[in-house]
């Protein structure tokens, strides 16, 4: 397919080394067409980049003409010969020349995208090839193993990211069709969801479950228990998780899902015991405690059974950066699959050293937009946990808003949902006035209708309604569950 070109096109001041991989023809027949029909850059794809080019004065070339086509101007010889008369490359090519034989020789406009495919591929190549000797040299470095192979991965996959085609304008035909699909999903599905379900079922019944590409925020004081609710879904999806095998030998699931699980303050340990703890009854602090009895015991070997099994995938590095995060995350979804993340918590993740010239609320925005990618590029809702300001502390009402969200910046704008956990017997538990007293008498009584109690406020949905759904909450297993009444949420308005 590449033309035979004269060798007057030939730049000789910069000839290849023949052990990187190039094809100076094809870049001179994609410029050819460019010069001579600018209708042909809007076949490209998008990812077709300047950078691409292995000729340096190519690469300046077509930069140039992208930007006269961007804004609007023709891009041909006569014009660019004024862009590029003080370009030594230029000159020494032959100038205005060059640029006629260009278009002299310019095969058919239809065949760009053909070559434009062959200077990306090749790009590629030398990419790979530089990547190649990067990696060598790093293994015989300090670095430990682990983080260069981490680094490597991110990379590669960089790499196979970028220049992919976009999707572009897509018909509303297509788009009615893909919305009626995931209905007839939800329709076909127990309980009606569209998402994944938490098993808190008003809950899911508020939100519609966790859709994929979705970014959630779980939000609350410390001692709320966001990472328990976090742990009781992970769990229940985990639990859930069936499939269903394709003609391709893919799974599909059917149910529940595979759930990796970013734990940056706790160990995988002790978010083990906390599991173990909800699935066998027996309170957390006495497994602590070692405060057990053989039955307790025996409860707690029946619980792990239970749950050993069930495909969730615990990462307990601490101050992990969001590139490892998400390089974990994409070699898991490879390897295993993965229908849920979650990262407890956001505060937690850094950046590393491409942070160094941010500050915090700049850090959290690019972490949740970094999140926000992740959940869109690998179609799977991501759960971050995230802690609230101090501020909720000097209001009497402290039910937590949105002003609250610690180091905001972009996490409201980012965020498909956004919710809050509050247990009001939390905050009048170290309220108690004197015994005997006509106010202790009237504590009591709200200490027994708010007790084993909590609320998820949902202060921002995308897709649907905002409001307060109540759930029960046992604080000696660290347990959510659903409340046997029919008014358990209400909605207050829309979005």
């Amino acid at each position: 397919m590449t033309p035979n070109m004269p060798d007057t096109l030939t730049p000789n001041a910069t000839e290849a080394p023949a052990s990187l991989p190039h094809n100076l023809e094809a870049e001179q027949a994609l410029l050819g067409c460019l010069l001579f029909d600018n209708g042909a850059y809007e076949r490209l794809y998008d990812g077709l980049q300047a950078s691409h080019f292995y000729e340096p004065f190519h690469q300046r070339l077509f930069a140039t003409i992208e930007e006269q086509i961007r804004i609007g101007h023709l891009a041909e010889p006569i014009v660019l010969m004024d862009k590029f008369k003080n370009d030594p490359a230029f000159n020494d090519l032959g100038g205005i020349r060059y640029f006629a034989d260009l278009v002299d020789r310019a095969p058919p406009a239809a065949n760009a995208s053909d070559y434009a495919r062959v200077i990306y591929d090749l790009a590629l190549r030398r990419d790979l090839i530089r990547l190649g000797g990067d990696i060598a040299k790093d293994a015989n470095g300090a670095k430990p193993a682990r983080d260069q192979i981490e680094a490597a991965e991110a990379k590669l996959f960089d790499m196979a990211e970028k220049g992919t085609s976009s999707t572009g304008f897509v018909p509303f035909s297509d788009a009615v069709a893909g919305a009626l699909a995931h209905a007839e999903e939800a329709f076909h599905r127990d309980g009606g969801l569209a998402g994944i379900s938490t098993a808190l079922v008003d809950l899911d019944r508020q939100i519609g479950g966790l859709h994929k590409s979705d970014l959630v925020i779980l939000a609350g004081r410390p001692s709320m228990g966001k990472t328990a609710l976090a742990t009781n879904i992970a769990m229940s999806i985990a639990q859930n998780y069936a499939y269903e095998p394709q003609p391709d030998g893919t799974r599909k699931t059917v149910r529940g899902g595979i759930v990796a699980f970013y734990s940056l303050e706790m160990s995988a340990d002790q978010l083990a015991a906390r599991l173990l703890a909800d699935a066998s009854g027996v309170p957390s602090d006495k497994i602590r405690k070692g405060e057990i009895d053989a039955t307790e015991f025996m409860k707690l070997k029946e619980g792990a059974m239970d749950i050993s099994a069930s495909p969730l995938y615990i990462d307990d590095t601490g101050g992990i950066t969001l590139a490892k995060l998400t390089a974990r995350a994409r070699r898991l979804k490879r390897t295993v699959g993965l229908d849920c993340l979650i990262v407890d918590y956001l505060q937690l993740v850094t950046l590393g050293d491409t942070g160094g010239q941010m500050n915090r609320v700049q850090e959290v925005s690019t972490i949740t937009m970094g999140l926000k990618s992740l959940a869109k590029e690998l179609a799977i809702p991501v759960i971050a946990l995230s802690q609230l300001s101090r501020t909720v502390e000097s209001r009497d009402d402290k039910r937590p808003q949105l002003s609250d969200l610690r180091e905001s910046g972009s996490i409201e704008q980012d965020a498909d949902i956004v919710m809050f956990v509050f247990r009001e017997s939390y905050y009048l538990g170290r309220a108690e006035p004197k015994e005997g007293t006509e106010d202790h008498l009237k504590w009591q009584e709200e200490m027994d209708r708010c007790k084993g109690t909590a609320e998820v406020i949902i202060g921002k949905q995308r897709h649907g309604p905002i409001g307060t759904v109540r759930l029960s909450f046992s604080e000696s297993t660290v347990k959510f569950g659903n409340l046997a009444n029919p008014e358990r949420y209400s909605n207050y308005s829309n979005e």
